[in-house]
């Protein structure tokens, strides 16, 4: 059903783990050319058909009509207009005339213009000539997903804690911030299982270390915490702090583990620090180095991390910096006018992930040096592959919470992902929706949006229609960012409104892991478009505000503001849950388009006739959860 393609001598990514001899290219069933340096290759589309896949990606759950990049990018304005996100997700599947799916294990860019150039032809750019191609063949999406799952490796499985509400910001920025966090929830008497630090938890934005003027005795504090059930949660990023004296960063140097210029010394960018060096994750023996500073934390009770800023992000390197400020100086006193103005302009705004900085990075890959453009887009892979690795070694699994900003197909098996630096935008929900079942295409199950919208000032119906998708998602976390309204459940108006729909998470908990565990150990699919359930219904085929959730249900997200519902289709007689708190109400409906009401407390899921999902009491905790004490409904 799989078979592979090599061209040149492709770098191994490690993303596939099942072994398929390799065939020519030449060989490769849609053909394709080498031009300029490049590998092209088309097929063309029928009307009807439709293109799925590429994982975290902007737009729909069909790709037809634009062109995407698969190019890790820190782009924090997630609108139609944009070709990448943080992943580069390079599955790809045809459903319709024809059938298949496939896989370009290349970790630098890719083009894939869907039908953008030419409405019914796709073509493909790889940005090199040293690839391997999958191609799976197939009658059934679904079919071809599983199979593709398979051959990438069993998806990563969180601890159960991690299916509860968790509640972050940039930044709690002291012992008192998240005292308050925690007391702010159980006053309202609204679940909550975690409590994110961001980066100002750390002593002066320094890899594994905490400021010990804000959080005093933090192994103490942090065992206080989980006494009474909450889990923190630190960020760690790939850039390590440039200071003499600082344990990590003189560790890196002095062994040579951090990226390099072409002339062999170390390269220097700018982020939360200041002047950081990157570890070269592309090194095994930099990953175990990396990895085993995550023991710092752990030994102090900590059993959850998120990785951040690994495309990698860079705000400036040492070298464009200075040459931006010598543009300046140059121009000082001049009356500038428009061209040079916006040269001037233009020459600061670029400084930020600069193409030019990032070809001027080296990594070592098999004891050779190689271009950071060639392996741009597993450099945050590997960074998670560090943690992975030293957690599986040490903890064992299903023992960890992790998750990733930048992926590659591969880092599902040791990490989830969460969608990057979304907006407090209606759309945004829709957004999160539509990401959800290709991420699961390309194994990444743990997966979720910041809900109510990281950037920008959220407004309490918005959080709460946020939140009543997040209720379905397995990472269901709430972040917000530094300067932006606080958008935790207790900070809003009557926020029993809050603690009904946190409430229905948690009854809903049993289901959703179970539901988790069999996608994971079948290499299925959590969520799903309802073409993959319903492929001959044309009504179905095209919808995108609705997904399949496991073998019973569908859900049915209110995205739109000051609205009291929404237009709902079913493609088969199902039943209507109305889930708000300890409340169910049920209904019988037949086939076809509806109109359901539902208020900002009540969370909507349709159930197929004769299947069933079990509900628990809610807790105020996982670890409090009677999971063997359920209900079924309807």
């Amino acid at each position: 059903m799989i078979k592979k393609f090599t061209s040149g001598n492709p770098i191994d990514t490690q993303a596939v783990v099942e072994k398929f001899n390799a065939l020519p290219i030449a060989e490769f069933p849609l053909g394709g050319k080498f031009e300029n340096g490049n590998f092209v290759f088309e097929f063309d589309m029928a009307d009807s058909d439709i293109v799925y896949g590429l994982g975290e990606a902007p737009r729909g759950i069909n790709k037809r009509g634009w062109v995407y990049n698969s190019f890790c990018s820190d782009d924090p304005f997630h609108t139609e207009t944009k070709s990448s996100l943080y992943a580069a997700h390079n599955f790809l599947m045809l459903s319709g005339s024809k059938t298949f799916g496939i896989f370009i294990d290349f970790p630098s860019k890719i083009r894939w213009d869907i039908g953008y150039t030419t409405a019914n032809k796709t073509v493909i750019t790889i940005d090199g000539t040293d690839f391997d191609i999958y191609y799976i063949d197939g009658t059934k999406p679904l079919e071809i997903v599983k199979e593709f799952r398979k051959s990438i490796g069993t998806s990563y499985v969180p601890p159960f804690w991690a299916f509860g509400y968790q509640q972050s910001r940039w930044s709690y920025h002291n012992a008192e911030a998240v005292d308050a966090v925690v007391d702010g929830y159980n006053k309202a008497g609204i679940p909550l299982d975690c409590v994110y630090l961001d980066i100002d938890y750390m002593e002066r934005y320094k890899d594994f270390t905490v400021d010990d003027e804000k959080f005093p005795n933090f192994k103490d504090y942090v065992s206080k915490k989980r006494e009474e059930g909450i889990h923190l949660i630190p960020i760690i990023d790939a850039g390590v702090k440039k200071e003499n004296g600082y344990d990590i960063y003189e560790e890196g140097r002095k062994n040579g583990y951090f990226c390099k210029n072409e002339d062999g010394t170390d390269f220097e960018g700018g982020v939360w620090p200041g002047i950081v060096g990157f570890p070269d994750f592309l090194r095994p023996d930099v990953r175990k180095w990396f990895g085993s500073k995550y023991k710092i934390l752990t030994d102090m009770g900590i059993d959850g991390f998120w990785n951040d800023m690994n495309e990698p992000a860079i705000f400036y390197s040492v070298k464009g910096l200075n040459k931006a400020l010598d543009k300046a100086a140059s121009l000082k006193g001049q009356n500038l006018d428009l061209s040079k103005f916006f040269e001037l302009k233009d020459t600061f705004a670029g400084l930020s992930n600069s193409p030019e900085d990032y070809s001027s990075i080296y990594h070592t890959v098999d004891g050779k040096q190689v271009c950071h453009d060639q392996v741009h887009n597993i450099y945050g892979a590997n960074m998670t592959k560090a943690a992975g690795e030293y957690f599986a070694e040490k903890f064992g699994k299903e023992k960890i919470l992790m998750f990733s900003r930048a992926s590659y197909v591969g880092a599902h098996r040791s990490s989830g992902i969460w969608f990057g630096d979304n907006h407090s935008w209606w759309s945004h929900i829709l957004l999160d929706l539509k990401m959800l079942p290709s991420a699961n295409m390309c194994g990444f199950l743990y997966c979720g949006a910041d809900l109510g919208g990281f950037n920008e000032n959220a407004t309490r119906d918005l959080v709460l229609r946020f939140l009543a998708l997040g209720v379905f998602t397995p990472l269901m976390r709430n972040h917000a960012a530094l300067g932006t309204r606080n958008q935790e459940c207790y900070s809003f108006e009557n926020s029993d409104d809050f603690k009904d729909i946190v409430e229905v998470r948690y009854r809903l908990i049993p289901y959703l892991y179970r539901t988790f565990k069999k996608a994971s150990e079948e290499n299925d699919m959590i969520f799903r478009p309802l073409s993959f359930d319903y492929p001959d219904d044309k009504i179905a085929r095209e919808c995108e505000t609705q997904l399949m959730l496991g073998d019973e249900c569908m859900i049915c997200p209110v995205y739109e503001q000051n609205v009291g519902g929404r237009y709902v289709y079913l493609p088969e007689n199902m039943t209507f849950v109305k889930l708000s708190g300890t409340s169910i109400t049920t209904e019988k409906m037949s086939k076809g388009t509806h109109y359901i009401e539902v208020a900002l407390n009540e969370v909507p899921l349709f159930i197929k006739d004769g299947r069933q999902i079990e509900l628990c009491k809610p807790a105020m905790r996982t670890s409090q959860l009677d999971t063997t004490d359920t209900v079924m409904i309807p």
